[in-house]
């Protein structure tokens, strides 16, 4: 708990997505990762196997960005490091132990960034990082695109957001987007990989199904290359009788997913 704390107080991050709590929810999932390592280990394994399937495939390794770095565990980075000559690690937190991690590798740039866009539209543009991708990603010498583990992610905190001040949440907010997410990966030019968990799955200790959440909020997607179960909460991490399971969809190649 203290180390906890002290890392929420020491690491650097922009006062409005403190305030929008992307600091919190970053420090207590570094910890979650840990207490979860061997929970986790298939699905970070799986998330760079993936990743890795992309990288082959390219006929040029210039600039590879990744969107929504976290905390690396499920980011391939010394071989990005070693096959690019510019690795990008786009996130709207990079805690301490990342800044040191990529402090090896003179090729890795870490950019602070509000993916999903909506610390301007919560607390007003002036007070809120840039938040646009699209100039980014469109460099002429970008030969990969990873969102990694995202997208499912962005409409979480600006849900709360509205939920904690007991204010009306604007009608398909989580919706619009995960569709402007995919929507700006589609226009991509440079090759997208996509890795995402797409339904929550609730199991008791018989191995019955209690509950399930559509964490695409009704967005459908197109049959993924790979899919399987990571153990986010295994007994005990969320509760003592019940486990949560998520059901990963992944692509190598989002372009040829999307177009059938």
């Amino acid at each position: 708990m203290l180390r906890a704390w002290a890392l929420y107080l020491t690491n650097p991050a922009h006062p409005a997505l403190r305030r929008l709590g992307y600091l919190r929810e970053s420090v207590s999932l570094y910890y979650r990762s840990r207490r979860c390592r061997a929970a986790w280990h298939s699905h970070l394994e799986a998330s760079r196997g993936v990743i890795l399937n992309a990288v082959e495939q390219l006929p040029k390794r210039r600039t590879v960005i990744v969107l929504g770095s976290g905390l690396l565990d499920d980011i391939p980075l010394s071989a990005l490091a070693s096959g690019f000559s510019r690795v990008v690690l786009v996130d709207a937190i990079h805690l301490w132990p990342v800044r040191i991690a990529v402090r090896r590798y003179p090729n890795v740039e870490r950019v602070t960034l509000d993916i999903s866009g909506t610390a301007g539209m919560l607390l007003g543009s002036a007070s809120a990082p840039d938040d646009t991708i699209g100039s980014l990603c469109a460099e002429e010498n970008v030969d990969l695109v990873v969102s990694a583990n995202l997208l499912s992610q962005l409409p979480i905190l600006p849900l709360d957001w509205f939920e904690e001040r007991g204010l009306p949440v604007p009608s398909h907010l989580a919706r619009n987007l995960i569709r402007s997410h995919l929507d700006v990966l589609t226009r991509m030019e440079a090759r997208v990989c996509l890795i995402t968990d797409t339904v929550e799955i609730e199991l008791d200790r018989n191995g019955s199904e209690t509950d399930r959440l559509d964490l695409m909020h009704g967005v459908a997607l197109p049959k993924p290359d790979k899919t399987w179960d990571w153990d986010l909460a295994p007994f005990g991490e969320a509760a003592p009788d019940h486990r949560l399971l998520h059901r990963v969809e992944a692509y190598s190649d989002w372009h040829e997913a999307v177009r059938g």
